[in-house]
């Protein structure tokens, strides 16, 4: 991650400058449409009654971000982002074909910051750029699970679920790709970039434990605490942005 910081970080500041293609203050509207992460993968645990099993794990996030900026020179362009990013995740265990865990997890962020993109020599309709952007905002994040444990007569059902308050967020990315101009005042974008997440939450937690699974609700357990998380992603999008020169209306 650390190299493709510093490759993404190079080609922001010290690739060619672009030959001129918007006069300064024309603005520039859009939104990223299709910035998508997909997730596919194993986990591994060991129970004690079980032994070693392999979970299977999903899911998605989808972080739709519309921009408004305007040129500050002639091929750098300054302005805000708003970002709605919905993700989901599930974690599940079985044994025999049957699952004995399951873990699930939603969250959606609401943030608004700022970018900086700069347009770099191009050939024809296609306009390569680098961008860099930081925003802050809120989260909410619901969770629920289920685990199923002991042997024999102790056999039992863990059941749980959960909720942030006052989630905070703070997000910081880098991306290069290019605009392909449609039009005089149109154009779509596509890029690849590097995002770095830090996020800090107060958690409910209420826990309840059904001893003989017979449907009666033998324990209950609440519980408070705080998380920190940091994270480290590779991001690929799309959007489309449309450009108006100053004093003109399209």
């Amino acid at each position: 991650m650390l190299r493709s910081v510093l490759f993404f970080t190079v080609l922001f500041f010290f690739a060619s400058p672009a030959t001129s293609q918007f006069a300064k203050g024309t603005r520039m509207a859009g939104a990223s449409v299709a910035s998508i992460l997909a997730n596919s993968g194993k986990t591994e645990q060991t129970v004690t009654s079980i032994g070693s099993t392999t979970g299977k794990v999903s899911g998605y996030e989808v972080a739709i971000t519309p921009s408004f900026g305007w040129f500050i020179t002639e091929k750098t362009v300054a302005g805000f982002t708003f970002n709605f990013n919905p993700s989901s995740e599930k974690i599940t265990f079985e044994e025999n074909g049957s699952v004995y865990q399951k873990d699930k997890s939603r969250k959606f962020n609401l943030a608004i910051g700022g970018f900086a993109r700069n347009y770099f020599k191009g050939e024809g309709s296609f306009l390569p750029f680098g961008q860099f952007g930081f925003s802050a905002g809120m989260f909410d994040e619901k969770a629920d699970g289920f685990f199923y444990g002991g042997s024999g007569a102790n056999v039992y059902k863990r059941t749980y679920a959960g909720n942030s308050s006052g989630g905070f967020i703070v997000n910081t990315n880098l991306a290069a790709g290019f605009t392909k101009m449609v039009g005089k005042y149109t154009g779509f974008d596509i890029y690849a970039g590097y995002n770095f997440s830090y996020s800090k939450s107060k958690y409910n937690k209420n826990t309840f434990v059904d001893r003989g699974i017979d449907g009666s609700i033998d324990e209950t357990e609440k519980t408070e605490y705080t998380s920190k998380y940091s994270n480290h992603r590779f991001l690929i999008g799309i959007g489309f942005q449309v450009f108006l020169e100053k004093g003109k209306k399209k």
